[in-house]
This record gives structure tokens, C-alpha cells and sequence, in this order.
């Protein structure tokens, strides 16, 4: 099966440097997120910040980012982006020590998780994938432009085609279905994208906001026993989380979105008889 995935999903490529920038991952203690920190701090950055909430599997992901890249300049702070009092916390702590910040991906999330609320009473998943993120890009935006050339990337996901914004009922309270909500906390991370493309147009700073493709990670604890088996069957037509990485990394580093923001990016592959290829596809 492996070996089935990894002709459908090959690595993008590029040799682009990071030094002298610095990085902050939300939720980077596994999965993408951490295969991102991984191969950003590879490509030498200054310094690699990943933002979590559980300190102790932080801890563990540095020394693995560390290990696998040879870079020493990662550390692990702590941020729970259902609680604004962290963010603020985290925000200031950011913006106290660091003189820059290049790059900002906001990556951490849930999905379809049963019906709970953050600690400041938002509807979980609209109030971390979405609300959390919003709040700690506004916190960060003054440092982010004056480092510019710099770059905010929002994870996102197919799944917001599916979604609409449903300002009469924005935390579900009168009906919760947790696939609706998760793809409205999605499509609400496209929106913010664009939003955030026009506002700072001429800023130095540029937007992004992706899908990584089906990716087998523990963002799929919360599927029911039927997802879960049809995930299972699907498995060899999915991607691990480095392969679920690289949409991420292509908006971080690629020179050639230097002019581009606001635009929403997936990963496809197309094949001819000679040769198997991919290339990056995005939707205005």
C-alpha cells in the first residue's frame, strides 16, 4: 500500500533557503504541521517556533524537528487557541521577544469533534480552526508587516465547498452537525484570506490558504466507525503527513508566489505516458 501511495503523491521540490527568516506553526507537535517545521527548519531558518497546546508532546517534536534537520534553532511554546487568554499570552510573548516574523502558519485544528465550546463560549471547532487564528494573526499583524516580505498561510480544506457561514446560528447551537460545522470553520479560513489579500495590499505581506489533501493523521480521531472504515479502504489513495505537507511548504517558500495573495491552493497530479508530475493548482 505504501508503495501505491507514493506513486500517486510525490513530493513537490524546490530549493529555496530560509535564513535569516523566522517561523511560527500553530499545532506543529505532529502531523503536517510538524513535517512542515521539519523541512522549513531544513531550509535553514532563523528560527522555528511551533505553537501548541500540550507542552509535553511540544517538547518531543522539537527534539525530532531538531534531530531530523539539523537545525537547533526550533523551540516549542505553549498556545491554546480555544482560550483568547492564551493567545494573548502567546501573542505578547511573540511580539516581546522576537524581532521579526516572516512567516506565520496558522495549521492547528479540529475536525469533526463531538459538540463543546471554547473557553470563551464559541462553538469548538468554528472557535479554534477559525475564530483562534483570526485573533492571533490581528495580534501579530503589526510585527508580521514590519518584517515584510512576509507570508500567512491558513490551512484549510476541500471540505469549505461544502460549507456557508451561518450567521443566524454561528455556534450551532440550535442544531449541531459536526461535518457542517467543520466545513464552515473552513470556508471561514478562505474567506479570512481574502479579507486579510485586500487589506494589505501594498503591505509587503501576502496571504494563502490551502487544502493538504486527504492526509491520514490524528485529526480523523473524532470520525465515526463508518468514516472511520471507509478512511481505512481509502488509505492507499491518501497521503502520509509528509506528502499532506508540501501544499503547506509550496506557500511558504515558493518565489514565485511573491506576487500572488489571497488565492486558495490543493495539490494535484497529472500523468502522461512518459512520466508522472505534479503541479499546484489555485482558485481565485
Amino acid at each position: 500500500m505504501s508503495s501505491l501511495r507514493n506513486v500517486f503523491r510525490r513530493n513537490w521540490s524546490c530549493d529555496e533557503k530560509l535564513e535569516g527568516k523566522v517561523v511560527v506553526i500553530t499545532g506543529a507537535n505532529t502531523g503536517i504541521g510538524k513535517e512542515t517545521a521539519i523541512d522549513l527548519a531544513k531550509r535553514g531558518a532563523e528560527k522555528v517556533i511551533i505553537a501548541c497546546r500540550d507542552m509535553e508532546k511540544a517538547n518531543a517534536a522539537v527534539k525530532d524537528i531538531i534531530e531530523s534537520s539539523g537545525n537547533e534553532h526550533v523551540v516549542c511554546m505553549k498556545l491554546d487557541l480555544s482560550d483568547s487568554k492564551s493567545i494573548r499570552e502567546f501573542a505578547e510573548a511573540i511580539n516581546k521577544d522576537e524581532p521579526k516574523l516572516n512567516i506565520l502558519i496558522n495549521n492547528a485544528g479540529v475536525m469533526a469533534c463531538p459538540f463543546g465550546k471554547t473557553a470563551d463560549g464559541f462553538e469548538m471547532q468554528i472557535g479554534v480552526n477559525h475564530l483562534g487564528h483570526f485573533l492571533l494573526t490581528y495580534l501579530l499583524l503589526d510585527l508580521i508587516k514590519k518584517s515584510a516580505p512576509a507570508r500567512i498561510i491558513n490551512v484549510s480544506s476541500m471540505a469549505h465547498s461544502w460549507g456557508s457561514i451561518n450567521l443566524e446560528d454561528l455556534n450551532s447551537e440550535k442544531h449541531y452537525n459536526q461535518n457542517k460545522a467543520y466545513a464552515q470553520s473552513k470556508l471561514a479560513n478562505v474567506l479570512f484570506t481574502r479579507s486579510l489579500a485586500k487589506r494589505l495590499e501594498g503591505t509587503g505581506v501576502t496571504t494563502y490558504s490551502l487544502h493538504p489533501g486527504v492526509v491520514q493523521t490524528e485529526l480523523i480521531r473524532h470520525l465515526n466507525g463508518v468514516q472511520q472504515f471507509f478512511m481505512k479502504m481509502v488509505s492507499p489513495f491518501t497521503k502520509n503527513s509528509v506528502q499532506g505537507a508540501q501544499t503547506t511548504i509550496y506557500c511558504a517558500v515558493d518565489p514565485s508566489l511573491e506576487k500572488e495573495s489571497g488565492r486558495y491552493y490543493r495539490y494535484t497530479f497529472c500523468c502522461n505516458t512518459q512520466k508522472l508530475y505534479c503541479s499546484l493548482l489555485h482558485i481565485i
